[in-house]
């Protein structure tokens, strides 16, 4: 520091490398006012220093001059660019595409930023191993760098790649670098078909024989057998009838070809199925056609379903002893109801479905609810056990059902089933009757409707529309409106009073069959009780008074004679004048006065 030194006497420095951190870089002659530097200092610690003062004292230590100056602190390269990690890595999929990012990598450098020491660039140093389909690059933005490929993976080539990348500075007299490893593991896709390459089994069927294994594929496949790439899926053509399924045995990648429907020796000896197997994952091929130093490489690729060429196999039907079957399978019969009839109603035929088997077989009756049949063992013949009704509660939509069996005589023996349906047609064997036979209706001024329903279990024509006709004394009283139809309306006339009544009706069917039934009917004051049949009830039933008095009368007759022999005194009953306590018959009762209803 040059300054006129006429009037100086001595030179101090204070702030940071002085008397604050970093303490004692620097040092001021106070004579000379020369700043010297005793101490090394980090640019990456300090990139400079603030001396806040620097004073010129005069020999009577008068601050003469003061100054305030920055030290900047220039760097070196003495840091190496430095990776994130030491080591990464990652899955990529056999089927990536190139050009593709399959990792990044991030390093970073102390020095200055700003100068050639603190500015890297990434190489790619090595790969291993190295192959002709695949050749990685490395692009840079700042500090990351990331990986990418051209061309195309083969699992089968390699099933990884161990990259070294390298991170070096541009340091003027010394560049300093450092390296970090990249691993890429490569997971297997479906890039290879699987091929049927045999078979194992019986290949052959019982007929009538369901849930059994006909036989066994085996496949081959160059993928990975522990990924989806390697795992079989199997499908079936040419079997529209659904004869059989195929499955995986997912422990052996074998196909299963099993029967799950019965198949007939006498339509088809055998049948011809073909077998096609893919991959649970989708197929993919990657080939390389010309290797470009500039840009991605040309390539041919595809992705689909993979299915391989279909595999015929041919299934033998053996033939095996059935079951002789009715025909038709199902037997109609029609019967009049409450007809006996003595001769056969039907005569039963079955026949036996094997070529090379001839048994003779007879029949047995099987479910018959209400023995309503009997069957010959031997001819077949089906005839009335007693006479049929169609009501029957076994007899559901007309019908009654009866099943046969016809059993061959082969060791052992087969049995096959029949049905005996018998329609039972109708007879005009029942008559109308009324749903319930006791009303009530309310009195009033004016007439007064209730509504009478009649059933007949008997079917069309010879049930409804009824006809009903009231009989005995009911002019002026009551009438039926209309007189046709299954529900029809009671009419009370204005002359009937309350009371109970009983009311004969004749009902005919359609056919005009019937008979006479008694309607009971009761009429009654509906503002005092709205329920006749409770009233009916209240009023038919004895007051505890009244039940009290005829209790106290039955004592007395007891009492008295005994008292009149005991005492041996004539007895004298006074009148009082009082009139003489009588139970009048009455059913009135408050409020109103209702009329007397008889209680029957």
């Amino acid at each position: 520091v040059n300054l006129e030194q006429e009037h100086l006497l001595k030179f101090y420095l204070r702030g940071m490398g002085v008397d604050e951190e970093p303490k004692d870089v620097l040092k001021i002659d106070q004579s000379t006012g020369e700043i010297f530097v005793h101490k090394k200092i980090d640019y990456e610690m300090y990139p400079y220093l603030s001396v806040f003062s620097f004073e010129a004292r005069d020999r009577k230590h008068n601050v003469d001059t003061e100054l305030g100056m920055e030290i900047r602190i220039l760097d070196i390269n003495d840091h190496a660019p430095v990776f994130s990690n030491n080591h990464y890595e990652t899955n990529v999929d056999e089927s990536a595409l190139q050009g593709e990012t399959v990792t990044r990598v991030f390093a970073s450098d102390d020095d200055d930023s700003n100068s050639a020491n603190g500015i890297f660039t990434f190489t790619l140093v090595s790969v291993t191993p190295e192959t002709d389909n695949v050749e990685f690059y490395i692009t840079q933005n700042h500090n990351i760098g990331s990986i990418s490929f051209k061309g195309c993976f083969d699992y089968e080539k390699a099933h990884k790649y161990t990259l070294l990348i390298e991170a070096k500075d541009y340091g003027d007299k010394i560049q300093l670098s450092s390296t970090t490893t990249v691993v890429l593991n490569i997971v297997d896709k479906n890039n290879h078909r699987p091929e049927i390459i045999g078979r194992t089994g019986p290949g052959r069927v019982k007929e009538l024989e369901t849930g059994v294994e006909v036989l066994r594929l085996q496949i081959s496949d160059k993928d990975n057998p522990q990924s989806l790439a390697y795992k079989a899926k199997f499908s079936l053509h040419g079997d529209p009838e659904n004869y059989f399924e195929i499955y995986t045995d997912h422990n052996t990648n074998e196909g299963i070809l099993k029967v799950v429907k019965a198949m007939d020796y006498e339509i088809q000896t055998s049948r011809n199925v073909s077998i096609t197997v893919q991959n649970e994952e989708s197929y993919f091929s990657c080939e390389v056609k010309t290797r470009t130093s500039n840009g991605l490489w040309d390539l041919e690729s595809r992705e689909e379903p993979g299915m391989s060429a279909p595999y015929t196999v041919s299934i033998a039907v053996e033939d095996t002893n059935e079951p002789p079957e009715f025909v038709p399978h199902v037997i109609q019969i029609v019967v009049q109801e409450n007809t006996y009839i003595k001769s056969p109603l039907k005569t039963l035929t079955a026949v036996d479905p094997d070529r090379n088997y001839h048994n003779s077989f007879h029949f047995i009756k099987g479910e018959d609810k209400d023995n309503w049949v009997n069957v010959d063992p031997e001819s077949g013949e089906v005839t009335m056990a007693k006479m049929m009704d169609r009501e029957s509660p076994y007899v559901k939509d007309n019908t009654y059902n009866v099943t046969v069996y016809v059993v061959d005589d082969d060791q052992p023996p087969k049995t096959g089933t029949g049905t005996l349906v018998i329609y039972v047609s109708d007879q005009n064997d029942n008559v109308p009757l009324l749903k319930v036979n006791t009303v009530s209706m309310c009195l009033s001024e004016k007439e007064t409707m209730t509504q009478i329903t009649a059933v007949d279990q008997d079917l069309p024509p010879y049930s409804a529309p009824f006809h009903y006709k009231l009989l005995g004394d009911v002019e002026g009283k009551w009438r039926i409106d209309p007189e046709y139809g299954t529900t029809v309306g009671l009419i009370r006339e204005k002359t009937v009073y309350s009371g109970h009544y009983k009311i004969q009706f004749k009902i005919l069917d359609n056919q005009g069959f019937g008979l006479v039934q008694n309607l009971s009917v009761t009429v009654c004051n509906c503002t005092i009780t709205p329920d006749c049949h409770v009233r009916r009830s209240f009023t038919a039933r004895p007051s505890l008074s009244v039940m009290g008095i005829i209790l106290l009368a039955f004592l007395v007759l007891i009492v008295t004679p005994l008292m009149a022999f005991s005492q041996r005194k004539k007895v004298i009953f006074l009148y009082d004048g009082a009139p003489d306590g009588t139970l009048m018959k009455s059913n009135t009762e408050m409020p109103g006065t209702d009329c007397q209803v008889n209680v029957s």
